[in-house]
């Protein structure tokens, strides 16, 4: 009997622009933004990804496609004002 076949790649999607980040996208970038309490304080094991495409990042838009997405996610609060 042989091995079933695993599928080895997993699509990621752009948290800015919801678009699919192709293989070949080296310029894409994971974040991994820390939850904090309501002390401030980092709560060991708890964060939340976020994923920026390369267009995002080649335009110059990835510093506020970031605070944009830490504001919805709740990370930041009163970022954007």
């Amino acid at each position: 009997m042989s091995a079933p076949k695993v599928e080895l790649y997993t699509p990621r999607k752009c948290s800015a622009t919801n678009r699919l980040i192709i293989p070949t996208d080296h310029a894409s970038v994971q974040i991994n933004v820390a939850v904090l309490d309501e002390n401030g304080h980092v709560i060991p094991g708890r964060y939340e990804t976020v994923t920026l495409c390369g267009m995002i990042r080649s335009n110059g838009e990835a510093d506020a496609a970031l605070n944009r997405l830490c504001s919805d996610l709740k990370l930041a609060e009163n970022l954007l004002d």
